[in-house]
Formats: structure tokens, C-alpha cells, sequence
């Protein structure tokens, strides 16, 4: 009895443990328990709803539905959700409608037994949560699906799980918004950060200042009504959107259009095409600012209900404050030593205009001075590229006893790859803070500035490695294996496609438009193990690229965490660990080769594909190296010093603003 009491655990443990590692859930739920079993999904699944009328409900478990039916192929009898049917298969139960704050309750309880699934919450946010974590389940035999049996409780670590979409430098249509917005309810975000002005572009509608969408946005703004219509969208998918308006700096399209509040007499303002930091800014002393600023936000807070509004503060020089004497002179009548403290006297001018439509302000890092009001949500965006520990700004505003967000190590236009950003945590253990200081840390956010990116490639940016982000945000911070994420992410980056994410299939549309509509084998071949080039530097001092320069260039068609280089990478690594590997040697070579084999077709595409020969060179230094290499690994005439310096040059990033990904797994070949 003892040894089959023994046996029975055993087996329930390890069939527990097999079918968590089957699950490709993410983020990865608070907890999880198995159980030995499964649910089938038939015709007759159907939901009922045991909740308050919740729009966002309905239209979630219709979204639900949809893709459930949409994956299993199955016709389901009920192709909408029900009411007070208990004895449906899944029962949802919900207490409340969620506001959407920082307050709402998000945590849900999920139960998959073999004759029925519940999910309880107290919110309706909580009851859409558990869908996706229950769609996450799915899982097939060769004729079947199902969801196998488990028990999950589960809440967030952060409250504040945010991405922000830069919609200023290359506008993005409604459509483009709505894609990456279900995306986000995909993976557990909670905050749209919408940017919609800066130095390239005012993008809101104006009723009362019509000169603004007018003249400062090359016709490329968002109706006030498709405004509403994201936010509603938005909120029906438990999103918060908080918009953002750049001042008093990145401030072109503004004064392109109402230059008399500029802070140089007299000047003619444009919208700027480069991308970077200029010196446009709003004059903060005088009197007309304020009350174009007061008009502006009459305007457009009513359009969002959330709570919380970004004003940007960042980045602003000063110089034309330096120039202007009778701005010098304020400074002075004021006591502001600083351009700091001047911008701190205008920052606080804008609480007040806030208050009155029930908005807390927010900004960018900069605006946090000794002065600055506790009410201010600091949005920390500085790290070690400016001289401090990661998290370090972040601390530092929660320690002044600031409410605080971070974007530092999120930033997803610098194009790193996804382990950078999925080892980033909003609280950094190094810094030792107190659980006090803790609390004031909401969260983080992943941010895509759009210089170099357009409709076509932004979701190429995002995804997937903002699904990393936001487990980060989501999850405990024990889990972070990297290993697992990557495994898990590999379904959850299909599934994006069918929320109408055009990350995988758009790249084949810039390879067709590189190839001139030949066939694109060895291009995706080739694009498979180059990377674009990092932390900004395709774009060299911001002024190769203009917001309308071509971004349909085979740097567009490669993305971060190259698919091919981590495989090659990781068989060299195998290799070395083991020269008597005879099947890790057997796969170096034929990469190696197939290498030389794309080279041969790319050469032959180039013929009538001219846009192919600013990569070329590229790929004859990989075709050079990789002939040496496959010498050495065979034992036949071999040039070490030769190859060291076709290595250099395989290194090169002149070609094209794309890298080589696989020089790890090149250097290991050599040494």
C-alpha cells in the first residue's frame, strides 16, 4: 500500500511538472497547480457570464470566442457569450466593473477541471485576464484540443504595465493603434502612452486652435472622434491611455504654428525632418503661453478620461532662453538660478490647469527638481549611458518621495536584444531600497520612438519583445529564466499574427520591394542572421534619416535577435565545449555553406535588384570566412592570420546599417 501511495504521488508530481513545462503561458502566471486531466472542446463549449452588464466582458469573450473557434476550427453552437445558462462549460464570475485607474482590482482565479472551467474575479479587467491566460492553455492531439486541467491564482507585480507609441515623428494610422493595442491586451498591459506631439508633428485635431493640426502636421493627425474611438477601444480591453504633449522643449510644430509664444522674438518656425534634440521652446514668461497651453488642454483632456497626462519636459537646453535678455532678466526678478528652476516655475504653471479636468501630470525625468510638486509622476528614462546605475534615476525619485515609472532599459528603437530587456526590472536589488521606497515605483514602460520606424515596421520593433517586458512587469521577479521565456515566446509570437500584428508577414513585403519581385529565399536566407545596427547609430547624428527618407531598406526587414545567428551561436558554443561533436561539426558546415550558397544567388539578384548592392560586400566577407572556415573544420589548407582579418571585416557595419549577428559564434570558429 505504501509503495503504491508512493508511486501515485510520484506520477502526480511528475505529470504536474511535464505539464507545466508544456505550457507556453506568458507572463507566467503567480501561481499554478496541476492536476492529471484534461477539458475537450466540443461544439457545445459555451460561456456564461454570472457578472455585471460590462461591455468589455461581452466584446472580450466574443474576441475570445472568435479565436478560440478561429484556432480549433470547431462551429461552436454558442458563438456568443451567455446569461444565467449555469450549467455552461466555462462559468465566469465577476463582482464589479473595473475603473480604469491604478487602483483596479486585476487579479483572477482560473479553474480547469475536466467537466468545467471557472474563472472568478472581482473585476471585469481581472474575468479578461484569465481568458487569455485560458487561451494561452490551448494545447492539441492529432484530432483534438483542449485545455488540460490546472489551477491558477494570479495578479500583477506592477501596477503600471504601459507601452508608448510614438505617433508625432512618423504618424500612425488608427488601425496601427488598434492592432498593437489588442497586442498589449494579449500579454497583460495595462497603459497606452499615446505621444502625439514633438518636434515632427502635432497630431491632435484643434476646434478652437485649427492652425495647429493646420500647420504643423503635413495633414497626418487624429480626428478628435477617432481620438474617442481608440480610447474607448482602449478602455473596452482594460487599457488606460495616457496622452502626451511635449513643452516646453521639442517644441517645432507647436511654434510653426503659434510662434508668438517662441522664445525668440520674431522667428520663423518649421516642423523639423531630422531626428534628435533642437532648440525651439516655449517662453515660459510670457503670459500668452499659458493661455494657449490653458486653451490646448480645455481641449484635449476632456477627450481622455483616464487620470494621469504626460507633458514630456525633456531634453530642453535652454538655448534660447540663453539668448533672449528679457527671459534672462525674469530668471533673475524671479530668483531662478537655473534653467532648471525656470523650467520647474513653468512645469508648475501646468498642475493647476491639469487640476481642474482631474489630471495628475507626468513627465519625463527632467522635470523633477527640489521644487517640483509630490503630485508629479516622474517617468524615468535616464541609465548608464548617462552616467548612472540602471534604475539609479528611478530610485532617486522614489526616494524623493515621487510616484514613479520606468522606461530606462525598455527603450525598444534601440533596437537590443530581448535578453537586455527582459534582465531590466523597475527595482533594481543592487540599490537596496526599502520596501517604503518601493511602493512608490508603479511599474514600467516600453517605449518605441518613431524616427526610424513607419506603419509598416513598427510591429516588427515592438514584438515580440515587449511580451518579455510585460512579464517582467507581470511576474514575480524569481521568474526569469531565460531559456524558458524564449521557449515560451515562440508560440505566443505566432498567435500575435491573428490579432493582426504584421511583425512576421511585413517583412516579406520589404523583401519583395528589395528584390524587385524576384524570389526572396536568399534574401530571407541572409536577413536572417543580420541585425540593425544599435543604440542609434544607423542613424548618425540623427540627420541621415529625415522623417520622409525610404525606411523600406533591408535594415527594415531585419529585426533584433537575428532567428538564424542564436542557432549558429549556440552549435559553435557546442562545438567547443566538444571537437569530438561530430554532429555539431556536421551542421557548422553545412551553415557555413549554405552561406556561400546565398552569397551566389545574391550576386545574381542583384542584377536586377539594385538596392541589394549596399549589403552585398557583407556578404561576400561571410562568403570569404566561411570557405576558410569550412577548410579548418576539414582539415584542408587553412590561412588562420587570413581569416582573423576576413573576421574584421565580417565585423564591419558599413554596409547597409545592418551587422553580422553570428560573430560570436565566428570568433569561437577562429579561436
Amino acid at each position: 500500500m505504501k509503495y503504491f501511495l508512493f508511486t501515485f504521488i510520484c506520477t502526480t508530481m511528475c505529470w504536474g511538472q511535464m505539464q507545466k513545462e508544456q505550457l507556453n503561458l506568458m507572463p507566467w502566471p503567480k501561481e499554478i497547480s496541476n492536476q492529471q486531466g484534461k477539458f475537450n472542446i466540443d461544439k457545445d463549449f459555451a460561456i456564461n457570464l454570472n457578472a455585471p452588464n460590462s461591455e468589455r466582458l461581452t466584446i472580450a469573450t466574443t474576441k475570445f470566442l472568435r479565436r478560440l473557434d478561429g484556432r480549433t476550427g470547431i462551429f461552436f453552437k454558442n458563438g456568443f457569450a451567455l446569461i444565467n445558462h449555469p450549467n455552461s462549460t466555462v462559468q465566469i464570475n465577476v463582482k464589479s466593473i473595473a475603473k480604469l485607474d491604478l487602483q483596479q482590482d486585476e487579479s483572477y482565479q482560473l479553474t480547469i477541471a475536466p467537466n468545467q472551467i471557472i474563472i472568478n474575479a472581482n473585476t471585469d479587467s481581472g474575468a479578461i485576464y484569465g481568458l487569455e491566460t485560458l487561451l494561452q492553455t490551448l494545447q492539441n492531439t492529432n484530432d483534438s484540443f483542449y485545455f488540460p486541467t490546472l489551477s491558477i491564482q494570479d495578479s500583477p507585480r506592477f501596477r503600471w504595465r504601459g507601452l508608448m507609441i510614438d505617433a508625432a515623428r512618423h504618424f500612425m494610422p488608427v488601425d496601427v493603434i488598434k492592432r498593437n493595442l489588442d497586442a498589449m491586451a494579449a500579454v497583460k498591459l495595462n497603459v497606452f502612452h499615446w505621444h502625439l506631439v514633438d518636434d515632427q508633428g502635432w497630431r491632435i485635431e484643434m476646434k478652437s486652435l485649427k492652425q495647429l493640426h493646420l500647420k504643423a502636421s503635413d495633414g497626418l493627425y487624429y480626428t478628435q472622434e477617432q481620438i474617442k474611438d481608440v480610447v474607448q477601444y482602449a478602455g473596452n480591453l482594460g487599457i488606460m491611455v495616457v496622452p502626451e504633449i511635449d513643452v516646453p522643449g521639442h517644441a517645432s510644430a507647436i511654434l510653426t504654428a503659434i510662434p508668438e509664444i517662441g522664445s525668440t522674438p520674431n522667428k520663423k518656425y518649421s516642423l523639423e525632418r531630422n531626428a534628435g534634440v533642437f532648440n525651439p521652446t516655449l517662453d515660459p514668461t510670457n503670459p500668452k503661453t499659458y493661455q494657449i497651453i490653458n486653451q490646448i488642454f480645455d481641449e484635449v483632456c476632456p477627450l481622455f478620461p483616464g487620470k494621469y497626462f504626460h507633458i514630456g519636459g525633456d531634453e530642453n537646453e535652454g538655448k534660447e532662453w540663453d539668448a533672449n535678455p528679457k527671459i534672462q532678466k525674469f530668471k533673475k526678478e524671479n530668483n531662478l538660478a537655473t534653467n532648471h528652476d525656470l523650467q520647474t516655475y513653468f512645469t508648475m504653471k501646468l498642475i493647476p490647469i491639469l487640476k481642474k479636468h482631474n489630471k495628475l501630470l507626468m513627465g519625463w525625468e527632467e522635470i523633477m527638481t527640489k521644487d517640483m510638486s509630490k503630485d508629479a509622476i516622474i517617468h524615468a528614462w535616464r541609465g548608464p549611458n548617462e552616467g548612472l546605475k540602471a534604475g539609479e534615476s528611478l530610485a532617486n525619485a522614489a526616494k524623493n518621495g515621487y510616484q514613479t515609472v520606468l522606461s530606462n532599459g525598455y527603450y525598444l528603437d534601440l533596437v537590443l536584444g530581448i535578453d537586455t530587456y527582459y534582465n531590466t526590472d523597475p527595482i533594481n536589488k543592487e540599490l537596496n531600497l526599502s520596501s517604503e521606497i518601493q511602493k512608490n515605483i508603479l511599474g514600467g514602460e516600453a517605449t518605441i520612438w518613431a524616427e526610424l520606424v513607419t506603419p509598416l515596421t513598427i510591429d516588427s520593433r515592438i514584438w515580440p519583445r515587449t511580451a518579455a517586458i510585460a512579464e517582467r512587469l507581470w511576474s514575480d521577479s524569481s521568474v526569469n529564466n531565460l531559456k524558458n521565456m524564449k521557449k515560451r515566446l515562440i508560440p505566443v509570437t505566432d498567435r500575435l499574427e491573428e490579432l493582426g500584428i504584421t511583425h512576421i508577414r511585413n517583412k516579406g513585403v520589404i523583401l519583395r520591394n528589395i528584390a524587385n519581385y524576384q524570389d526572396i529565399q536568399a534574401l530571407e536566407k541572409f536577413s536572417n542572421i543580420c541585425e540593425p545596427l544599435k543604440l542609434y547609430t544607423r542613424n548618425k547624428g540623427g540627420t541621415e534619416y529625415q522623417m520622409y527618407s525610404p525606411l523600406t531598406l533591408f535594415a527594415d526587414a531585419c529585426t533584433p535577435d537575428a532567428s538564424d545567428a542564436e542557432e549558429f551561436n549556440s552549435l559553435v558554443e557546442l562545438y567547443n565545449a566538444n571537437h569530438a561533436n561530430n554532429e555539431a561539426k556536421s551542421k557548422i558546415i553545412n551553415q557555413l555553406q549554405s552561406w556561400i550558397s546565398t552569397h551566389k544567388e545574391l550576386v545574381q539578384l542583384q542584377k536586377n535588384a539594385p538596392i541589394i548592392s549596399g549589403f552585398l560586400p557583407l556578404s561576400k566577407n561571410l562568403n570569404d570566412l566561411s570557405q576558410q572556415l569550412i577548410n579548418k573544420l576539414q582539415d584542408k589548407s587553412y590561412d588562420a592570420e587570413l581569416a582573423k582579418k576576413m573576421l574584421e571585416n565580417c565585423k564591419s557595419k558599413d554596409y547597409a546599417d545592418v551587422e553580422l549577428a553570428i560573430i560570436p559564434g565566428l570568433v569561437g570558429l577562429i579561436q
